[in-house]
């Protein structure tokens, strides 16, 4: 099986509503179950296992698989909201691909983000719903200084696909969460540091001054007592002095 990244290459296509109505009728959660049951293997369930990706009801579909069913069963908000209170992992993966983002409501947020029990979940919602949505600022930053593993995760996730997907906003939002960045570098949690550090360096690719600003707080970072903190700075570091992100922000 083909690993899923734990960082920034969840695939961000989006689908249309009602793209793919079926001659067999409407989609509902018993169907949509029963497909992915269907399509998944005992060899994907052992390989999600190996890439961090375990949940007490998974069928062990492929992402790919995941996208193509999406595309057929198109946007439905009410479908997805079902599909998600399964608890089954890769219906709530579909529920973030066939949930309609203008829908989304903080409460459903913070329902769904006491969900998130592996990377894939967080990251997969995060980006391919949540960071569409109304109030995904406020709980970026809220979520960070949740104390559960992947609702932090969650925070810094919806940062780093915001500064990926958000091409019009100004730099404020980003200056004031590289301060967050700064506070929550010390978390020696697997999940939390990769999702700080990925956090910082998509900041950092922006633009020419949010380049600077966010060098300037991995080299605050760095000087910290933490190995995370070491971690997250020297990777950061590597990629945003390097010379592909300087021309980039230096050619904007």
């Amino acid at each position: 099986m083909k690993a899923r990244s734990q960082s920034s290459s969840i695939r961000t296509k989006r689908f249309k509503k009602n793209e793919g109505r079926s001659a067999r009728g409407e989609w509902n959660v018993g169907r949509v179950t029963g497909e992915l049951r269907r399509l998944g293997t005992k060899r994907n369930v052992e390989g999600m296992a190996r890439y961090g990706i375990r949940a007490a009801k998974v069928f062990g579909v492929s992402k790919p698989k995941l996208d193509a069913l999406a595309r057929k069963i198109g946007k439905n908000h009410a479908l997805g909201l079902e599909l998600w209170s399964t608890g089954i992992q890769e219906a709530k993966i579909l529920a973030g691909l066939v949930s309609e983002a203008e829908k989304v409501t903080a409460r459903q947020m913070e329902m769904w983000v006491r969900d998130f029990d592996n990377w894939d979940s967080c990251d997969g919602t995060c980006c391919h719903l949540f960071v569409f949505a109304k109030s995904a600022w406020p709980k970026a930053f809220l979520w960070t200084e949740r104390k559960a593993e992947f609702q932090k995760r969650g925070g810094f996730a919806l940062a780093a696909y915001l500064a990926y997907r958000d091409k019009t906003a100004g730099d404020a939002n980003y200056l004031r969460f590289l301060r967050v960045v700064e506070r929550e570098a010390g978390d020696e949690r697997n999940f939390v540091r990769k999702a700080v550090n990925w956090a910082l360096r998509n900041i950092g690719k922006r633009n020419l001054r949010l380049n600077r600003a966010a060098i300037s707080a991995a080299r605050r970072i760095r000087r910290k007592d933490s190995r995370a903190a070491r971690w997250i700075a020297a990777d950061a570091l590597r990629e945003l002095e390097g010379e592909a992100v300087q021309a980039r922000v230096r050619g904007k």
